[in-house]
């Protein structure tokens, strides 16, 4: 029981954070692209996308070879 309320509370987690970065991507967007740029707006789904998109593009890669 104790290991699905640390998964529940992981997911939870995660969706949160989802949330919380999603949002204001969208707001800042669509606030700023369609007048700046004549882009059209964006809704939840194409800004959490752009979160992720942005992850991966810009991931810092902290390993180091042992040459």
């Amino acid at each position: 029981m104790e290991t699905i309320t640390k998964i529940l509370i992981t997911v939870g987690t995660v969706v949160l954070l989802a949330l919380l970065m999603t949002f204001p991507l969208m707001w800042l967007w669509n606030w700023l692209m369609p007048d700046l740029f004549n882009v059209a707006e964006i809704g939840f789904w194409q800004a959490l996308g752009l979160n992720f998109l942005a992850s991966i593009l810009f991931k810092k890669n902290n390993s180091t070879s042992s040459d």
